[in-house]
């Protein structure tokens, strides 16, 4: 599989760990090439720095290519120029792996990094390897890439229209739209979890600590965030959430990074939650996204998995305006929390029709919604009704099942050369 980074706390990065997953258990043997892989993937993954969407060169060539104060020919004789030796680093990978399938995750959807998009689409034209091409959002969905000085070079790899490639669209509204702006079919693999784990056996314990370490005892409430912080995830709908609760004793936690668009979102959730008066924690330095990655030494101990979050919540949000499909919504329902939701399109498209119940908003906070959720606190038994219920219902259509399914299609009819 190949990247621009894979393993942090991104969406990207928790779907490729399940497509690995279901894949090995396929009885496939995996490998990664990115710019930048956690520990977990490193010992059999090549890491090309260039190839990060952060590296200082390609991030600037990528920033001129949607100025429209740039100056298109300098912009696309930069992208080539760095385009090259990627392009001849991965097919010395392929090369050297003997790999018989590549998989390319999100590098042809969203133009992070166009030389690598560009290198990427050059290497599987000329070695014809049957080639997936998994797009978690296009470039189309994101207002900042709306205008481009190069629109060729997206037009040629973003994503590509080759014989040997077969795409992948997380939900049916991103596949409507690849047909309709590049002619291209794909098949719908929407995201998934795994159902049938077991619960963690030390659940209990391992809520309460977090919670204490809060200082929240069992009276009080816990609101989990489990997000990053940009602006698409709404955040300002759940701090007006838990204001109008109006609970003596709620703290809103926040368990992921912000940065990836800058800070100014989270100044200004900060300023918004302190004069509503809701207590917020800003806590990503404290989790890691999964409770085997290793805990580094930078971080403060002990650090927490996301998984204690979700087991000592009473309640999730998920305000988003926009996501491809929902990561950390699937997670809730797994460990059968509450959850508020914004009516999002592919929630209302690819999610709501399959009969889940939330508490949802449809881009505010309603008084019906509050109500409802009021309830829900205090009502253990149509609690247990509501996320049992939830539970069923995305293990059916939304477990590996259904991704074993599909991955033994591509694999088998994904077109060679």
């Amino acid at each position: 599989m190949a990247a621009t980074r894979l393993g942090d706390v991104d969406g990207v990065s928790f779907e490729v760990a399940k497509w690995q997953h279901v894949l090995e258990r396929q009885g496939h043997e995996v490998v990664f090439c990115a710019g930048a892989l956690d520990p977990g993937r490193a010992a059999r993954g090549t890491v090309i720095p260039e190839m990060h969407f952060a590296h200082h060169l390609a991030a600037r060539a990528t920033e001129a290519a949607f100025d429209p104060e740039s100056e298109p020919a300098l912009v696309r004789a930069e992208i080539e120029r760095l385009a090259s030796p990627l392009h001849h680093r991965l097919r010395e990978w392929i090369e050297q792996e003997g790999l018989d399938r590549l998989i390319v995750q999100n590098a042809w959807a969203i133009p992070m990094h166009l030389p690598l998009g560009l290198a990427l689409t050059r290497v599987a034209r000329e070695t014809q390897i049957p080639t997936i091409g998994h797009h978690h959002d296009y470039w189309w969905e994101r207002e900042r890439f709306a205008t481009s000085v190069v629109p060729d070079l997206l037009e040629e790899a973003f994503p590509p229209d080759l014989p040997t490639v077969r795409h992948v669209s997380i939900n049916s509204l991103a596949a409507d739209d690849l047909v309709r702006r590049r002619g291209l079919p794909s098949m719908v693999v929407p995201n998934v979890f795994d159902f049938d784990q077991r619960q963690p056996s030390d659940a209990a314990s391992r809520g309460r600590a977090l919670r204490a370490e809060l200082g929240l005892d069992h009276d009080g409430l816990l609101v989990v965030q489990p997000t990053r912080v940009v602006p698409r995830k709404g955040i300002e709908l759940a701090i007006e959430m838990v204001a109008r609760l109006a609970h003596p004793k709620a703290i809103l936690l926040i368990t992921s990074p912000a940065g990836d668009e800058g800070f100014e979102y989270l100044v200004r959730l900060e300023q918004l939650a302190h004069s509503l008066g809701v207590d917020m924690r800003y806590g990503a330095e404290r989790f890691r996204p999964d409770p085997d990655d290793a805990v580094s030494e930078a971080l403060p101990q002990p650090a927490h998995s996301l998984v204690d979050a979700y087991l000592a919540a009473d309640l999730v949000t998920y305000p988003s305006f926009y996501e491809g499909f929902g990561n950390a919504l699937l997670e809730a329902v797994f460990f059968r929390r509450l959850v508020v939701v914004n009516r999002y399109p592919v929630y209302e498209a690819d999610i709501r029709p399959l009969g889940l119940r939330f508490i949802e908003l449809d881009g505010a906070v309603s008084d019906e919604a509050v109500e409802q959720l009021r309830t829900l606190l205090v009502d253990a038994d149509a609690r247990a009704a509501a996320t049992d219920l939830n539970f069923e219902l995305a293990r059916r259509h939304l477990g590996y099942d259904r991704l074993a399914r599909a991955l033994a299609e591509l694999m088998a009819d994904v077109p060679a050369g």
